[in-house]
């Protein structure tokens, strides 16, 4: 089963904040469907550890598409810290 990168953007929007910014893309070096890249910049990572965020988001990811989706590059930001990168 191959997942639709807006599905996933939708779920993440879904569970995260309203301010939430949520970018998801297929990996282009892997012909397969299902290796994806997610950048997430919300303000529910604020105070988190970087792995909380990752972790944060491959829970919702899992909770919507179970094993649909195989592999996962996850970037992650508050928004101080993407606003500062801008």
């Amino acid at each position: 089963m191959t997942v639709d990168t807006v599905a996933i953007e939708d779920a993440l929007l879904d569970a995260l904040p309203a301010d939430s910014y949520v970018s998801v893309s297929t990996r282009a070096d892997h012909p397969e469907d299902d290796h994806y890249q997610v950048t997430a910049v919300s303000p529910a990572f604020e105070g988190k550890a970087l792995v909380q965020q990752h972790q944060r988001v491959h829970t919702i990811v899992q909770d919507a598409f179970g094993d649909a989706v195989h592999a996962l590059e996850v970037k992650t930001f508050t928004p101080d810290e993407h606003n500062a990168d801008s």
